[in-house]
């Protein structure tokens, strides 16, 4: 039943493998009065230098038409598109390829143009179904669930077997790794280690958590893998000496950031009340917590302005404040 598997989400420890780690199972409990008619599998990898989602697809297609299943049932939408980018024809095929015999047409494998934030929930609502998420709504009010597909791929390996999640597969590459690669490593695991086992190939400048346009920098190698790990990028030397050289300075009002935000947002207004510390005003007036940190504003910003630092940083003081605390 419908129920039966959302207890076995929640006692497998499933979560979104695909960065925000949000409770599967919670995702799954659909506020009464709002009904689901269409579930999103994502597997338009956009990041650089992560290739998970990929392989996920590849060598677990089966396990993920078998999750798509659990989802629908566990949902009651009608429908399910499987989202992949055009650069991944091949896991598009072999998703097909497993669908062929036991699909009812109920489940679609949908190719989009290669396109950076497009893995975003919104941005994948927006660009499959032409439908658009108010501000400080949720996919759900849409009548969209959206899950990764390397989570909805656990849920079809792991729920038959009656395990929880105790590993991940995660990209460790960039040019500061001798072995780069898609692994399957044991939840916990510390980043020291992986770096140590797989080599590196120049003195590593800066290690990320994620990928480098969303991911964030490491300040220690000695933290574990989490469940929300998506991969382990390290850069060297010759990678970013040029940014490290670079200065911060004043905006100028070129406007870059406005037209590279995909939420059309005010990038340039936020920086400045960050600075002022006005996260009140950031969170009230100009929308900050709908801004998914794609960092397209950060990449595209003349001045060298960190703004998605700036941005995070606001949140988390914002969350402080409405759990009870100071801004």
């Amino acid at each position: 039943e419908p129920a039966d598997i959302v207890t076995a989400i929640r006692q497998a420890g499933l979560v979104g493998l695909g960065g925000a780690a949000f409770p599967t199972y919670a995702k799954l409990q659909v506020p009464a009065g709002r009904s689901v008619d269409t579930l999103l599998i994502n597997g338009a990898e956009c990041e650089p230098y992560l290739t998970t989602d990929h392989r996920v697809m590849l060598e677990q297609a089966d396990e993920v038409v078998r999750g798509v299943a659990y989802l629908l049932k566990a949902s009651g939408a009608g429908a399910a598109l499987i989202a992949v980018e055009a650069n991944k024809q091949d896991a598009a095929e072999r998703l097909r390829q497993a669908l062929a015999g036991r699909n009812e047409g109920r489940v679609k494998v949908v190719v989009l143009p290669v396109k950076y934030p497009q893995g975003a929930e919104k941005m994948l609502i927006k660009a499959l179904l032409g439908r658009e998420v108010p501000a400080r709504a949720f996919p759900v009010d849409v009548g969209v669930l959206c899950f990764n597909v390397a989570s909805t791929a656990e849920i079809g390996y792991l729920l038959p077997r009656g395990e929880g999640l105790q590993e991940r597969v995660l990209t460790v590459g960039g040019p500061g790794i001798a072995r780069p690669g898609n692994y399957r490593v044991p939840i916990g695991t510390p980043v020291r280690f992986l770096l140590e086992t797989l080599g590196t190939t120049d003195q590593i400048s800066v290690v990320f958590s994620g990928g480098p346009m969303m991911g964030q920098a490491l300040s220690s190698l000695d933290i574990p893998v989490t469940k929300g790990t998506t991969g382990i990028i390290a850069l060297g030397v010759q990678q970013t000496g040029q940014l490290d050289a670079q200065r911060e300075f004043p905006c100028i009002r070129c406007g870059s950031c406005l037209d590279a935000c995909p939420m059309f947002l005010n990038p340039a207004q936020l920086g400045v009340l960050a600075k002022r510390q006005r996260f009140d005003v950031m969170a009230a007036e100009h929308h900050l917590m709908d801004c998914f940190e794609c960092g397209c504003c950060t990449y595209v910003c003349p001045a060298h302005i960190p703004l998605v630092h700036h941005f995070r940083v606001a949140k988390q003081a914002v969350r402080r404040a409405a759990a009870g605390g100071e801004v």
